[in-house]
């Protein structure tokens, strides 16, 4: 069964300007349902969107992979009171329905995760032509004229023993072909459930919305957090191998400095073999030059979305989120900084990066935080040796 991912987005956004693109815990707020996507047992995953910097961004961003892809979508099924189902549609009509099962994934849900997905796409496996995910709310419910709605007000039930209501979160949706080409919906006849958590309920229309839904993210994937031995070490190198200054000339990029004791701590750090990676948001020969100086063959230059292609190295790499190590210094390393099992930050990273790093080391950038930092894993990993 060849299954689809369908990522709609508009450029247009009223309560919150610019919101598919605007940083959520340091990443695009469309990027967390995408990178969950991309991991997810979607065969493909289509962003459909009328935003040409959008297209652009994925088709640099994710080059690395080909399943992910970008389609620019019509301004008609772009408008304000345009359907989600006639951009389905549309789309579906361009790709000549090449596909089994299609799989509606909203952008504003960034709570989604690839269980959900795969959850969804086994509804359909199990004999279901549609699905859908759900909260599970007790709270009670009321119409305007004083009436409950789903449960007696002079009989008040416990909490656990309240069964409660099931509530679309808007997050995932899951259908046949079938479905589609002839009920023109997204859900069909037999429709199947998948329950998320409820935290996934919060929509994002208001900028306390955005505010409430960022903390909520933040917290789940530290809550997510594990430490293990660690294998790998990822280092930004803005603000991390160095201060974070560059000199520039008519012609361009001019200088960086380094730090020649950071060069000795990552080569004693190997000794002891942990794999070092970079991941950077800058495209720069410099950095290339100096990397290649070093000896580090896992350099990755112009990442913006650093959290997906953490997530791939890990896999490639056959290990976990806990046996990475993260040194970062500005908001485009937050996830990271979140989500692996062990974060440090420079004493001069930005407020944002120290409130969350699990360490912030005494040395500033460029001037001996990645030594101390690989003075702190080799004596963490001494806890693994076999005696």
């Amino acid at each position: 069964m060849k299954a689809i991912g369908f990522i709609p987005l508009r450029k247009g956004s009223k309560g919150i300007p610019g919101k598919n693109k605007r940083k959520m815990v340091g990443r695009s707020l469309f990027t967390w349902v995408l990178g969950e996507a991309f991991q997810s047992n979607l065969d493909e995953v289509y962003v459909y969107t009328d935003d040409q910097a959008i297209i652009d961004f994925i088709n640099k961003e994710y080059h690395y992979t080909a399943k992910i892809k970008a389609l620019l979508r019509s301004d008609k099924s772009a408008t304000d009171t345009a359907s989600t189902e006639s951009a389905m549609l549309e789309f579906a009509e361009k790709i000549n329905y090449n596909f089994d099962a299609f799989c509606l994934l909203q952008a504003t849900s960034p709570f989604t995760k690839a269980v959900d997905i795969n959850a969804c796409l086994q509804q359909l496996e199990n004999g279901k032509d549609s699905a859908l995910t759900v909260v599970n709310t007790h709270r009670f419910l009321w119409k305007e004229n004083g009436t409950a709605i789903n449960y007696d007000p002079f009989n008040r039930p416990r909490r656990q023993d309240f069964d409660g209501l099931l509530i679309e979160n808007g997050a995932v949706y899951t259908c046949k072909k079938e479905v589609l080409q002839n009920k023109s919906n997204r859900l069909g006849d037999n429709i199947g459930i998948v329950k998320m958590l409820e935290e996934s309920l919060h929509e994002i229309d208001s900028e306390a919305d955005w505010i409430v839904v960022e903390q909520l993210l933040i917290q789940r994937q530290k809550q997510a957090k594990q430490s293990n031995r660690i294998t790998h070490l990822v280092l930004d190198v803005d603000g991390v191998f160095t201060d974070g200054s560059i000199t520039y000339t008519k012609d361009g990029e001019h200088t960086k400095r380094f730090d020649m004791r950071d060069g000795m701590g990552l080569e004693i750090l190997r000794q002891f073999d942990v794999e070092v990676i970079i991941m950077t948001s800058e495209n720069s020969e410099l950095v290339a030059k100096r990397m290649q100086k070093l000896q580090i063959e896992q350099v990755y230059l112009g990442v913006k979305d650093k959290f997906t292609l953490l997530n791939k190295l890990v896999k490639d790499n056959n290990i976990k989120l806990s046996n990475v190590a993260y040194v970062g210094d500005d908001v485009n390393d937050l996830a990271n900084i979140c989500s692996v099992g062990w974060s440090l930050a420079p004493n001069n990273a930005m407020t944002e990066i120290k409130t969350h790093a699990d360490i912030v080391l005494s040395k500033n950038s460029g001037n001996g935080a990645i030594r101390e930092a690989c003075q702190f894993i080799k004596n963490y990993n001494k806890r693994f040796y076999k005696s």
